[in-house]
């Protein structure tokens, strides 16, 4: 513990954000650039060293938060950078993407602001880059052993870098044309550019995995054929099929899912399109869900020049405070989050039909009206109470020339024909069944992330790569030295 009155000392100071006004001008991170550095080892001290941190098991991946935050208060970040890649291939990403139960766990959370483990883990990632502590790790021997990852997701990247690492030789499948899945596409950019994950994945080349881009598994290749192919199939495909809303209009035009409106976008940023063909530019927007995924086309729709935007919540508004009684300490609880796109909504007045930050709480949709053409014109709402029962006398009416549904997903898509060509098992969630050593019923093929876990957090994707990479390194050679930090039916801390 390098400064033992640190956390009664030193304040919570998070790393700044750039001025709404400029950030919403362009699709670069909303971040201070340079910013994180001057104020970070003074939040590391804040850190006390508990002798149980909560931290660890807060965190699926099982981070070594006080070790690492101790070396970045001593400012010895190469040492940093070696624990924190201990635990976890992509620091970066869970840096910028992860909500951070780890904090929700942090023994000082109890009763003050907790450490910024998060803002300390991505200044640890960015400076492993700066100062070249991060260079390729290709195995020294291969094992003869061949693997097959479908999916390039978080999980199927810490898959695969895992494997590639432990000798086997390994190819990814990825039906867009570059790899990456919903970090690509679907995570815009103002939250995590794309340089982060480009960085990572020449990494991964330079140690050997290989990357097959626009391959559908399922059309463009068999899934059976890559069974016979490979010595081990791993499969990491995600939870893309999407929730629906059934209400009436929902056939009309300008009513979109979340996934077709924010890949057009990163599309553009890209350099692929000049303008996204569902682009919110003028027009009213409202957004029905009240995620994260709402809160990345609340904060797209901004960018791209909506005329106003509103964001449904079908739950109530939530306290600043945890809920001692039904969401204890160390759990991750459910209060008044403020992200960067809900800031930017707030103090550009976006929804002036809504809360303060575009969010309308305890809304649930009613049914759609549209025009002569058959395009949607109007979304009816009505408030709710705490058990989703309509409010009598609380209907309303908001102007919505696109909807976009952010409803979450269910599980893993059936339409391309991979499971059924695999024959593999579903479980009564419809998510992929597998057994405690994430094996399917089909031998040699493994199932993990939210494809088998169902929608989850891209920490427990990270862990489901990185556990499910040990399996199959067990299958494959009859012991392992990889860690795997999380089994199958493992799940958040809850009360």
């Amino acid at each position: 513990m390098a400064d033992p009155k640190g956390f009664m000392t030193t304040p919570r100071q998070d790393w700044p954000r750039r001025p709404v006004e400029e950030r919403v001008r362009d699709w670069d991170e909303v971040y201070v650039p340079g910013a994180l550095l001057p104020i970070i080892s003074k939040q590391a001290d804040r850190c006390m060293d508990c002798g149980v941190p909560f931290c660890h098991h807060a965190c699926p991946l099982g981070n070594l938060i006080p070790e690492w935050n101790d070396l970045v208060s001593r400012e010895d970040w190469r040492a940093a950078s070696d624990r924190l890649h201990a635990t976890n291939n992509f620091p970066e990403f869970t840096g910028r993407l992860c909500p951070a139960p780890c904090e929700a766990g942090c023994v000082l959370a109890i009763n003050q602001p907790a450490v910024t483990i998060k803002n300390v883990e991505c200044a640890i990632a960015d400076r492993a880059w700066e100062e070249g502590f991060t260079p390729p790790r290709p195995p020294d021997r291969l094992s003869g052993r061949t693997v097959a990852v479908i999916g390039s997701g978080p999980t199927g990247l810490a898959a695969a870098q895992q494997l590639t690492r432990a000798g086997h030789t390994v190819a990814v499948y990825e039906r867009d044309d570059r790899p990456g899945g919903l970090m690509r596409y679907g995570i815009p950019a103002f939250k995590m550019e794309k340089r982060h994950l480009e960085r990572r994945l020449e990494q991964m080349r330079a140690e050997g995995t290989k990357f097959r881009t626009s391959t559908a598994v399922g059309r463009d290749v068999r899934a059976d054929e890559l069974r016979t192919r490979y010595d081990a199939v791993v499969v990491a495909t995600g939870a893309t099929a999407w929730r629906e809303l059934p209400v009436p209009g929902r056939e009309l035009a300008g009513i979109h899912q979340a996934m077709e409106y924010l890949p057009p976008a990163n599309r553009v940023g890209e350099g692929d399109l000049e303008r996204s063909p569902v682009s919110a530019a003028g027009r009213h927007v409202v957004i029905v869900g009240g995620g994260d995924t709402g809160a990345d086309c609340l904060g797209t729709a901004v960018r791209e020049g909506a005329a106003s935007v509103t964001q449904l919540d079908i739950y109530g508004l939530p306290g600043a405070e945890r809920d001692e009684d039904t969401e204890p300490w160390p759990t991750y609880p459910k209060i008044y989050r403020l992200s960067a796109a809900h800031e930017e909504a707030r103090d550009l007045g976006t929804a002036p039909s809504a809360n303060a930050d575009a969010r309308l709480f305890a809304a649930s949709t009613l049914r759609f009206t549209g025009d002569a053409d058959g395009r949607v014109r109007a979304l009816h709402l009505v408030e709710v109470d705490a058990l989703r029962r309509p409010l009598p006398g609380t209907e309303r009416t908001l102007p919505a020339e696109l909807v976009l549904l952010a409803l979450g997903f269910t599980g893993p898509d059936r339409h391309d024909g991979l499971i059924d060509q695999l024959g593999l098992a579903m479980d009564p969630r419809g998510t992929i069944a597998r057994d405690a050593g994430f094996a399917t019923n089909v031998p040699g093929v493994f199932a993990a992330g939210d494809a088998a876990r169902g929608q989850s957090l891209i920490v427990w994707a990270i862990a489901e790569g990185r556990a499910v990479a040990a399996a199959v390194d067990r299958h494959l050679t009859g012991g392992t030295r990889l860690h795997a930090p999380i089994g199958p039916y493992d799940r958040p801390m809850t009360a």
